[in-house]
This record gives C-alpha cells, sequence and structure tokens, in this order.
C-alpha cells in the first residue's frame, strides 16, 4: 500500500510549501507594485520659468494660463490678466488663485523685481508651474507698440432664437500716444457693439461690449451658422481699423 500512499503523502507536504511561496511571491509582487507606482508617478516639483516679452502673448493666451499682475501701485494691466494682487499679499489673497496648484500661472509687474519674489512666494504655496515675464510690462510695452484687440473671435455657440448673449472684447492702446476711437460699426444689425471708453491713454485698455440680437429681423435670416464682424475705426494711422467677430448656431425652439 505504501507505493500508492507516498504520493498523497508528499501532496500533503508540499502543499503548504507551495501556499507560503505563492505567499511570499504575491506580497513581493504588491511591493513592487508600489514601488514602480511611485517612480512613475512621482510628485511634482514646483518650477519657476522666466520667459521672455515676444512670448507673452501666445502664453497668456492658452485657457488655462491664469495671468497675475502683482506691481503696486496698481498698473494698467496688460492683455489677458485674470487678477491683480500686490506681490507681498499672496497668502491672504489665496481665494483670488487657482484652487488647482497644477494651474500655470504667469506672472509679472512693471520692471521685474516683484515678479521675481511673487514667484517664490507661488512656488512655496505648492504652485508648480509658474512663468515670470522677465522685464515685466515695460519690456512688454517695448516689443508690443500696437493696437491690440482681443480675443480675435468668440462663439456664442448654440444661441435660441429670440436670446440676447453678449460678450466682452479688450482693446488696448499698447503705444506711447493717446488713442481715439472715432467709430465702432457691425456687419449686421443684429450685432452692436459698445466701447466703454473712446479715448484712451497709453497703454490703457478698454472693453468692447457685444451684444447679439437674431430675431431683430422678424424672419428667418439669421437661423444656422452664422458669422458677424465688429469694425473698430481709431486716429493711429498704423492701426487705422481693427476687427473682431463673432460666430454662432441659432435655432428655433419647437412650437
Amino acid at each position: 500500500m505504501a507505493p500508492f500512499l507516498e504520493p498523497n503523502l508528499k501532496e500533503v507536504l508540499v502543499a503548504p510549501k507551495t501556499k507560503l511561496l505563492l505567499s511570499i511571491l504575491l506580497t513581493t509582487l504588491i511591493a513592487a507594485g508600489i514601488v514602480i507606482k511611485l517612480k512613475t508617478h512621482p510628485p511634482q516639483t514646483p518650477t519657476i520659468q522666466t520667459i521672455k516679452s515676444q512670448d507673452y502673448d501666445q502664453l497668456a493666451s492658452r485657457p488655462d494660463v491664469f495671468v497675475l499682475d502683482v506691481h503696486i501701485p496698481e498698473q494698467p494691466h496688460l492683455p489677458q490678466t485674470n487678477a491683480f494682487i500686490p506681490y507681498n499679499q499672496l497668502t491672504q489673497n489665496l481665494d483670488k488663485l487657482p484652487q488647482n496648484k497644477n494651474t500655470p500661472i504667469l506672472v509679472y509687474c512693471r520692471s521685474g523685481s516683484m515678479s521675481r519674489q511673487a514667484a517664490q512666494t507661488l512656488a512655496k504655496l505648492g504652485y508648480t508651474q509658474i512663468y515670470d515675464l522677465e522685464g515685466g510690462a515695460r519690456a512688454y510695452y517695448e516689443t508690443h507698440t500696437a493696437v491690440i484687440l482681443s480675443p480675435s473671435t468668440y462663439d456664442f455657440g448654440r444661441v435660441r432664437y429670440g436670446d440676447i448673449p453678449t460678450t466682452t472684447f479688450t482693446l488696448t492702446n499698447n503705444t506711447p500716444n493717446p488713442l481715439s476711437l472715432t467709430r465702432i460699426s457691425t456687419s449686421c444689425s443684429c450685432t452692436q457693439a459698445k466701447a466703454e471708453k473712446t479715448q484712451l491713454d497709453p497703454h490703457e485698455s478698454t472693453k468692447i461690449i457685444v451684444s447679439f440680437n437674431p430675431a431683430i429681423h422678424k424672419d428667418d435670416t439669421d437661423l444656422g451658422n452664422l458669422t458677424r464682424t465688429i469694425y473698430i475705426e481709431t486716429n493711429n494711422p498704423n492701426f487705422p481699423q481693427l476687427t473682431v467677430t463673432i460666430t454662432a448656431f441659432v435655432y428655433k425652439s419647437n412650437p
């Protein structure tokens, strides 16, 4: 009978060892998995990058970038600025900063000294992507002598016939001379545009408020995909006319 019992006895003796080995192997794999996860997903550390004034517009126009002016006293803000917080009051104004610490922040002042200090403070607060404008607003003005109207276009998306949505554009006089807005017109009577100010000092900005009423003609001519243009004329011979557009898809509700 012994030859028949020996294999069963071996199975009994080997099974606990096998279970132990499997347990050790599983524990090792789990530990290795944790190690691999830590290596492939390292915590982000703050980085501060200095950017040239020529690169400001491209970076500031990104929808994910938060643009912050920290100069005191408060100065005319550069285009696309989201907030003004004095460089030495950042920790007291956390509610004005992005809640997501991975949000890219572009910070500037007048000449660059205050923004450097602000960038260090933002890094200490845990923000991971910080861009510091080298030379500040002064450098920007030196390389951007222009009258700027931004954004270049705005999409209202779906607009129900009878609704009148509005939006705003920003016109900035980035020249050393005063600027007059001599005329504002649109490509269609369904679109109205008005400037908050028509006389701008050097480096001053104003809002252009635009409203869109597709039902003004009281027919179906303003249905479907539409594009309308706003024209702004100035007394600056180098920038006599600026244009922006609005787009929309106009529909009628079911009766």
